[in-house]
């Protein structure tokens, strides 16, 4: 097996890397032995994906926890938020996810966390692994730790806790198609599903991709990915279903299409969920990224909350929610967050809680949703490639800054106007900016402010 010094598979906030190149079985190891000793863990819970060399890197990494005289938690294959929930259902002082969710075949990763589900900082425990998995130099360990196989006990407890977050008689009868990619969400879901129909619910669901398979046969589990969006598309409108839910590969995300086969932009779910916690809590707080924001900011704000604007990440919408003991947050990327969850991020319960909503209000979801869309248009988010981000970024934005009715910098640089908004953001790994417009009810505008920035951008680095 191949040495490989240099941890280049460890990014901003997670691990990720191409097999046999950054990332590899010895490194694995490396990291679990690492994660156990800056930690100064005696318990973790390790979990790990559908990928065909997930199971391998996580018996590296649990031999690294144990020969650190860890004792590992085995929750075998299931999904991120499952490894969330069971490091703080277990008490546990940590906790790894073998993943690479959404990236291509040849990649493979982890995501971990701190006692009680909390981030590692990135400029101090994850900086610390990172140098002490390179670095080799680990301390003896009296004693071996053990592995304990929890993953029947683990899945019990978080089907309990997902389900909590509905009332039953809620909902009623819809037809629900779920897309479950080949990836690692089908174990999870199938258990949820037999709870709620042991409770007579009147969900009726029909299932595409479910089993977990390595090669992934129908394309690497990434909804967002417009190539990816008619497997699930054409199932609701073959079925005459109410609405259809998709993962990604470790289903920390979850999308969704309309009765239509409309997919559903990820700003308009943080309404959508906002608006339902806001029903069932209201005056609460709820958390957002930067990037689209109007149209929740006016969901918020007529249903009597309380918006939050926080950075983009995990990390800073996670502190945020608990800084402020704010109730939900979301990121137009598909990542929602729950205080009742661990502050953490959930695929599972979103989609819960808009059948829910459906069945509370009666409405169909393109219905839930037109509203907002039609009165705060936006442009999805559109990655530009260039050579110079950070100068095209600050030529494009002195072009607009005189006019500017505001300027924040959260997160890259937002420029709004009386009637339009942009957002431009910088990849942290690549040389990409990120551009987001958004509009007060007018899709033409949007359209035309895309064109005069992406003139901009490619200009100035011409």
């Amino acid at each position: 097996m191949q040495k490989i010094r240099s941890l280049d598979c460890f990014k901003a906030y997670d691990i990720r890397g191409v097999l046999d190149e950054t990332i590899n079985e010895d490194v694995a190891y490396r990291i679990g032995r690492a994660f156990a000793e800056v930690l100064q863990a005696g318990k973790v819970v390790v979990g790990y994906d559908a990928r065909a060399t997930s199971a391998a890197l996580k018996a590296a990494v649990a031999k690294g926890l144990m020969d650190a005289g860890c004792d590992v938690l085995d929750i075998g294959l299931a999904g991120t938020e499952e490894m969330y929930f069971a490091t703080s259902h277990f008490d546990a002082d940590g906790g790894i996810e073998v993943t690479a969710s959404h990236n291509p075949i040849n990649y493979n990763g982890m995501k971990m966390v701190g006692a009680q589900s909390l981030p590692l900082d990135p400029g101090k425990e994850f900086a610390q692994i990172k140098a002490l998995a390179e670095a080799e130099n680990f301390r003896e360990s009296r004693a071996n730790g053990t592995s304990t196989l929890i993953d029947a006990a683990a899945r019990s407890a978080y089907t309990d806790k997902v389900t909590s977050f509905i009332a039953p008689d809620m909902l009623r009868p819809l037809k629900v198609v779920v897309n479950c990619g080949n990836g690692a969400a089908a174990p999870a879901y199938q258990v949820i599903k037999d709870s709620l129909h042991r409770q007579g619910t009147p969900l009726e669901f029909i299932d595409v991709f479910l089993d977990p398979d390595p090669t992934f046969p129908n394309g690497i589990p990434n909804p967002l990915l417009p190539e990816n969006q008619p497997a699930t598309r054409d199932v609701v409108i073959a079925e005459g279903a109410d609405l259809g839910v998709a993962f990604d590969g470790d289903f920390d995300r979850c999308f969704f299409f309309d009765e239509h086969g409309a997919f559903i932009p990820g700003e308009y779910v943080v309404g959508l969920l906002a608006a339902a916690f806001l029903e069932k809590e209201p005056g609460a707080k709820i958390v957002h990224d930067p990037r689209v924001v109007w149209s929740i900011l006016d969901i918020v704000k007529t249903r009597g909350g309380t918006a939050i604007q926080s950075k983009t990440g995990h990390v800073f919408l996670k502190q945020m929610l608990r800084e402020h003991q704010a109730v939900y947050g979301g990121e137009m990327s598909a990542h929602h967050y729950f205080r009742d969850f661990c502050y953490c991020d959930s695929g599972m319960i979103p989609w819960l809680l808009v059948c829910e909503l459906m069945g509370r209000t009666g409405q169909s979801l393109s219905a839930l949703v037109s509203a907002s869309a039609a009165a705060f248009p936006s442009s999805g988010e559109i990655n530009f490639r260039l050579s110079d981000p950070q100068e095209a970024m600050k030529n494009t934005v002195a072009h607009f800054a005189p006019d500017a009715a505001s300027i924040d910098k959260t997160d890259g640089v937002s420029v709004a106007f009386a009637d339009w908004r942009f957002n431009l953001r910088a990849s942290n790994t690549e040389p990409v900016i990120r551009l987001n417009v958004e509009s007060r009810g007018n899709a033409a505008l949007v359209a035309d402010k895309v064109a005069l920035i992406k003139g901009l951008l490619t200009a100035s680095t011409a």
